[in-house]
C-alpha cells in the first residue's frame, strides 16, 4: 500500500452507494481529545463521474463536524484522499462530552462538559442553551462516520441532555 501523507486542508472521498460519494475535510487536531483531527463532513452527494472544484466543495454546507484518526480510515479502506485545499473555514466549534457516557443506568446526564478546539473543557452539569447544539466530542470510528454520512446517525447511543 502507498503511503499516503496527510495534512490540514486535505479533503477525502467516502462511497456512499455504487454512484455516489461525500467528501469531509480534516481542518484541525484537538489536544483536548487524543489530539484526534478533527474534519468537517460537507452535505452534498456527488457523483463518482463527478469533476470535482475542490475550492467550490469547501464552500458547500457543513452537514456535521466529529472527531477521528483519519489515517485509520485510510489504512481501513474507508475513505481515500481527493485533494487538498488551503480553506478550512472557521474552527470555533463547541463540542460536548459526558462524564457518565457509556453508563447504562444514565438515561439524561447531568455531567456534561463543553470545549472549544485546543482549549479546556469546562463542566457545565445539565447541558442547557446553546450548549446544546454543541458537537458530539468523543472520537469517533471510520466505519460510524461512514455509517452517519449514508444514514445521518451514528450506530451507537450517545446520551441525552
Amino acid at each position: 500500500m502507498k503511503r499516503v501523507y496527510i495534512k490540514k486542508g486535505d479533503i477525502f472521498s467516502v462511497p456512499i452507494d455504487e454512484m455516489h460519494v461525500k467528501l469531509f475535510q480534516y481542518i484541525a487536531d484537538d489536544l483536548e481529545q487524543l489530539n484526534s483531527a478533527i474534519i468537517r463532513v460537507f452535505k452534498r452527494v456527488y457523483s463518482k463521474e463527478e469533476i470535482l472544484d475542490l475550492n467550490e466543495v469547501v464552500k458547500g454546507e457543513v452537514e456535521f463536524y466529529t472527531h477521528t484518526f483519519v489515517r485509520n480510515g485510510v489504512k481501513l479502506g474507508y475513505w481515500q484522499k481527493a485533494g487538498k485545499t488551503s480553506e478550512i473555514g472557521v474552527c470555533d466549534i463547541f463540542f460536548r462530552d459526558s462524564g457518565d457516557y457509556g453508563n447504562p443506568k444514565i438515561k439524561i446526564s447531568e455531567d456534561w462538559h463543553v470545549w472549544k478546539i485546543n482549549q479546556p473543557s469546562i463542566p457545565v452539569g445539565k447541558l442547557e442553551g446553546d450548549y446544546q447544539k454543541a458537537k458530539i466530542g468523543v472520537v469517533i470510528s471510520p466505519d460510524s462516520i461512514v455509517h452517519r454520512m449514508k444514514t445521518g446517525k451514528y450506530d451507537f447511543v450517545y446520551p441525552s441532555f
